[in-house]
């Protein structure tokens, strides 16, 4: 009788460089995904390092899934602390009555890319006036307006009449000084993306201690909400679309509808001064807490010191790109 040929199953790593890279000096993934479904199509890649380090607690929970032999750890953003922080002084309070008045004043800080609802953001804001009226309220944005990746913004304000300083844009290059200023003059910042895998302007927004208006998706949740606590106003994604490319076969889109927008630009838009500045405070304690740059860079340090250690670099490296399993 024969001998039953056993058979070999190489578990694909193709379009991979651990081959090449791996083989001398370890590899860490700085890594993030903006949502669910478990994007299984990304487990060769992650199979390719020996460390994940996860920028959110979604991307964490995926990673921890999708490929659970392989060592991660969850590293979220931080920012400069002594640049992104409260102002006082009378030269912002000079700044922001010189350009806006009396106005309520919401802040957006973000590419003019779809995934950013820029568009619908400035159409909802639009509703959002005639119901406080359009002297009462205004949003600053960020942006370039003509980006082509994003929506013809000035196109848009023209359309909805929005042209009497109810909508400004900000399109210079800007130090990290100077957008920490315009976090400090807004009320609240503004984080509408229907995808999101962290959300930097949100976390600068909380450190300067002004709340943030933002969508429950991606790393945007956990920084506008800690189980516990809002840190401004977490709007609950009203549909989920699966969306992709030839690249991402598939991946969850959270849109939030006009009516929960619209709602917390109300909600904000009748706080006190001294509501706005507790929340603002407790905004930058969370930030403090959680994303403190004092706490994560030493980490840093502690991981590559002990991979280095025990996972060896250039000569000392011991490792296989490639493994051999039997299969019945």
């Amino acid at each position: 009788m024969a001998n039953k040929k056993k058979k070999i199953k190489y578990e694909d790593r193709s379009d991979v460089i651990d081959n090449e890279i791996r083989k001398n000096i370890p590899m860490v993934y700085y890594h993030v995904w903006d949502n669910y479904p478990y994007p299984k199509f990304n487990r060769k890649f992650y199979l390719s390092n020996d460390l994940v380090c996860t920028i959110s607690k979604v991307t964490d929970d995926i990673v921890k899934t999708v490929a659970p032999e392989v060592d991660s750890i969850y590293l979220p953003h931080s920012v400069d602390m002594n640049i992104f922080k409260k102002l006082e002084g009378k030269d912002i309070e000079q700044y922001r009555k010189q350009n806006f008045g009396d106005r309520k004043l919401f802040f957006w800080n973000s590419r003019n890319a779809r995934r950013k609802m820029s568009g619908s953001v400035i159409w909802w804001f639009s509703e959002f006036l005639e119901q406080v009226g359009k002297e009462n309220a205004c949003l600053l944005m960020h942006t370039d307006p003509k980006d082509l990746n994003g929506q013809d913004l000035e196109a848009i304000i023209q359309e909805l009449g929005l042209t009497n300083g109810e909508v400004k844009f900000s399109t210079g290059r800007s130090t990290a000084e100077q957008v920490a200023a315009l976090y400090n003059i807004a009320d609240a910042t503004i984080c509408a993306s229907d995808a999101e895998g962290f959300g930097l302007s949100c976390l600068e927004s909380l450190a300067c201690e002004t709340p943030v208006i933002a969508t429950m998706t991606g790393g945007l949740q956990e920084q506008v909400f800690d189980g516990k606590n809002y840190f401004g106003f977490g709007i609950k994604p009203s549909s989920k679309a699966i969306i992709g490319s030839q690249q991402v076969p598939y991946i969850y889109e959270d849109r939030i509808c006009k009516e929960d927008f619209i709602r917390a630009l109300n909600d904000i838009y009748y706080m006190s001064e001294k509501e706005l500045s507790e929340l603002g405070k407790e905004c930058r304690k969370h930030v403090l807490k959680n994303y403190n740059p004092d706490v994560l860079l030493p980490k840093w340090d502690e991981i590559f010191t002990k991979l280095y250690n025990n996972s060896g670099s250039w000569e000392k490296r011991k490792y296989q790109t490639w493994t051999l399993k039997e299969v019945a």
